[in-house]
């Protein structure tokens, strides 16, 4: 499945690992799955051809563009939300526990294709990057509004650029003469900071660090980790790709600790306690054949854990 089609048959989205991912879930026909970024449903389809009559699966995706690609399938049941909500989500459709859960982190190909939604530098459009349309807080908003040091602090530790506090100095100067709202006030204000041999990863630390702002992508896979953990069975398999060093930080400390700081938890005895058995002691990433398929899978890496007894 190289492609999963959204509205008017568009490509919607390319998943990155998708056999790694599927199969590292181990799945039981009968069990209960969970994949916490539907997206252009790609993962999810291939999860419920493995699922048997039994199986269920519960898709989340707080974009309402999603809704597209849902299949008709009466296994499967989708969840229009955020997943930082899944416990009461999975509670209100009477699933207590799960057998497996898969996250795939990146930001679907649609949004980075529709000019609307800002997600791009390389398109022209209104400073957006919202994944729930619905949420009140835009980049443009950010931009125009935060302080220098809030703003110095966002760039600095989400798209980890070391000249974050002259950016966030020039934001302000660029804000004095004209409000920023669209694609080409942000690529003016960053122009002078780019050097040629390293522009595209510049200006993509910038947007991504404006887009984990926006939707507070940090905080919502901590508490999406933190309520994964009790929801999963003994031997259920968590599943997690992930596309840049904040996220896959976050999720190989909890996978390897229970915390997020990555320090080893003793028992009275000393003996270290963790939650989860490492499935790849390694991170798998994309073969050379899919990331020459899939350019944007180039940073995908995938990590697989099993919850202990």
């Amino acid at each position: 499945m190289t492609s999963q089609g959204g509205q008017n048959g568009v490509a919607y989205h390319t998943p990155a690992l998708l056999d790694e991912s599927v199969e590292g879930l181990n799945i039981c026909p009968h069990g209960v799955y969970v994949d916490v970024t539907f997206g252009g449903g790609g993962h999810s389809r291939e999860i419920l051809n493995r699922l048997g009559e039994e199986g269920r699966l519960v898709a989340f995706d707080q974009d309402e563009d999603a809704a597209g690609n849902i299949p008709a399938d009466p296994r499967f049941t989708f969840v229009h939300g955020n997943f930082r909500f899944l416990k009461n989500f999975l509670r209100y459709y009477g699933v207590e526990t799960v057998d497996g859960i898969l996250a795939d982190l990146g930001v679907s190909s649609h949004h980075f294709d529709i000019s609307e939604r800002g997600f791009s530098f390389r398109l022209p459009g209104e400073l957006d990057m919202r994944m729930n349309r619905n949420a009140q807080k835009r980049a443009a908003d950010i931009l125009n509004e935060y302080e220098e040091s809030k703003l110095s602090d966002i760039f600095f530790r989400y798209g980890e650029l070391k000249n974050a506090r002259q950016v966030a100095s020039a934001i302000l100067r660029y804000r004095q003469v004209k409000q920023i709202g669209e694609t080409g006030d942000l690529l003016a204000i960053l122009e002078p900071f780019t050097r040629r041999e390293k522009e595209t990863k510049m200006l993509a630390q910038a947007f991504q660090a404006l887009r984990i702002e926006v939707n507070g992508e940090m905080d919502s896979l901590k508490d999406m980790l933190l309520q994964a953990l009790p929801l999963l069975k003994p031997g259920g398999r968590f599943c997690v790709i992930s596309y840049h060093s904040l996220e896959d930080r976050l999720v190989k400390n909890f996978f390897r600790t229970g915390n997020f700081e990555g320090e080893p938890v003793k028992d009275f005895y000393g003996n270290v306690e963790t939650p989860f058995t490492m499935i790849n002691r390694k991170v798998i990433i994309p073969s050379e054949e899919e990331r020459q398929r899939n350019p944007r899978s180039r940073s995908a890496k995938l990590r697989i854990a099993e919850k202990n007894n």
